[in-house]
């Protein structure tokens, strides 16, 4: 069992009871639910048009108890205390070191699993932690205060490679590597090349099938954890001649003869985490290794990745309060200029409440996709609106923050220049803020053309 999942037993247990003893209580609020569904609303005798993109709900709210987007459970507390000690302890004091070595510390991975925040969703069955998506998001922000590098290759494998094995895995796929993903194998998403950046599937790498398998033949850029990864979902095009439609998901491992790391990317910002050009010289995979069904491969990548913005966003929220913490902490305590401290000057204070005020509105935006997406409601558009604020945010606050700690903001000496290069590419992976803005868009033209 992980760390984690050891930590918060007792309150999953209480949890437990407690709802227990309101399932009795919940399926009749259902019940009366049904029965009590109030009618669309009208004005001057027309039906008004829902503003929701998904089907209207026919629940009577009015025994419910609000509470706000981002109260959580008291699993999910837990979570948040638990993670926060591990990332202040542990990862921040190595954050600099990594990101000059441009390198993610071998230990830190291994704390990683021990603490079973590489399992998150995976069931216990499996060796996971068995919690809910809105844990992933606390763990991966948690993360982002010390070190994006670190959040990035946890939320890569957790929203991206491990949901993926969840939903589409077969049974023995599932058996053979969930409890490695949760325990000991890092996992990595193939999806972008060369001229298939933001149109994703224009992909083209191919794949071959045989009559043992298939063979998979192309190469990947800007893929992310693929020096610590061993497994590997590949996104190939086996049909060419059906466009998209003909792209497929495959597992290949590394080592698999023709597979090969070609180069190592030296980047702006989040240089730790790992970030590679991968080549595919007729790599051979048995046909156990497919994942889902055959020419869904397009489908599963924009489900995923709907779901991978809201980590991302996660990320940024989380870059966004360690860049704010390091700086106001400094201005409010060290920084002095004219024979007083810098933050208590009217103009800083004016900055330093409105950074805090976008942090809080993206950090809404971020949870209140997130319970969406675990409601079962459309958060589709949520997910973009929270990456793209999200990752506006960030840069924001980054760059004042060094501006607020002068000097000291501007060398390496500190974290401060180190957020604010990290932060540049919230508005770049998993669909740039121009994606998220047609994304909106798009999605507002259709509910509002009649």
């Amino acid at each position: 069992m992980s760390a984690i999942a050891r930590a918060l037993r007792p309150a999953v247990q209480r949890s437990q009871g407690v709802a227990r003893s309101a399932t009795a209580a919940a399926g009749r609020l259902s019940t009366a639910s049904a029965r009590t569904c109030r009618p669309s609303r009208t004005f001057n005798g027309q039906q008004l048009r829902s503003l929701s993109a998904t089907a209207r709900r026919c629940n009577d709210l009015d025994d419910l108890t609000p509470t706000p987007i981002t109260h959580f459970s008291e699993i999910e507390t837990a979570m948040q205390d638990s993670v926060s000690k591990f990332a202040t302890d542990v990862i921040l004091p190595k954050a600099r070191e990594m990101d000059e070595a441009e390198k993610m510390d071998p230990a830190v991975v291994e704390q990683l699993f021990e603490q079973g925040l590489m399992g998150i969703e995976i069931p216990e069955e499996f060796g996971g932690a068995g919690m809910n998506f809105t844990s992933a998001i606390i763990g991966i922000e948690e993360l982002a205060r010390a070190d994006p590098s670190v959040s990035v290759m946890v939320d890569v494998h957790n929203t991206l490679v491990n949901t993926a094995v969840l939903k589409w895995g077969s049974p023995e796929l599932k058996k053979k590597w969930l409890p490695r993903l949760a325990t000991d194998t890092v996992g990595s998403f193939c999806l972008s090349e060369p001229v298939s950046g933001s149109d994703a599937f224009a992909l083209a790498t191919k794949a071959t099938e045989t009559a043992d398998g298939y063979t998979i033949s192309g190469g990947k850029m800007w893929i992310t954890n693929s020096l610590e990864a061993n497994f590997f979902i590949v996104f190939a095009n086996l049909d060419p001649s059906k466009g998209y439609k003909g792209i497929t998901a495959f597992i290949v491992e590394k080592g698999t003869p023709g597979f090969q790391i070609a180069k190592k990317e030296k980047k702006l910002g989040i240089k730790a985490s790992s970030t590679c050009v991968i080549t595919f010289d007729d790599v051979k995979i048995p046909k156990e290794n497919l994942l889902g069904e055959k020419g869904q491969g397009y489908k599963y990548a924009i489900g995923l990745l709907n779901e991978g913005r809201i980590g991302i966003a996660a990320q940024m929220t989380g870059l966004a309060l360690g860049s704010f913490e390091n700086a106001v902490k400094y201005v409010w305590n060290d920084r002095k200029q004219f024979g007083s401290l810098v933050g208590e000057f009217q103009g800083m204070q004016h900055q330093i409440a409105q950074a805090y005020t976008e942090i809080t509105a993206a950090r809404h935006l971020v949870y209140n996709a997130a319970r969406k997406k675990e409601a079962g409601e459309d958060f589709v558009r949520d997910a973009a609106m929270a990456k793209l604020y999200a990752s506006q945010v960030a840069g924001r606050v980054s760059g004042l923050a060094v501006e607020w700690m002068g000097g000291m903001g501007f060398v390496r000496e500190g974290l401060a220049e180190k957020y604010f290069r990290d932060s540049k590419i919230g508005a770049i992976y998993e669909g740039t803020s121009n994606i998220q803005l047609n994304t909106i868009a798009k999605l507002l033209q259709k509910e509002y053309t009649v």
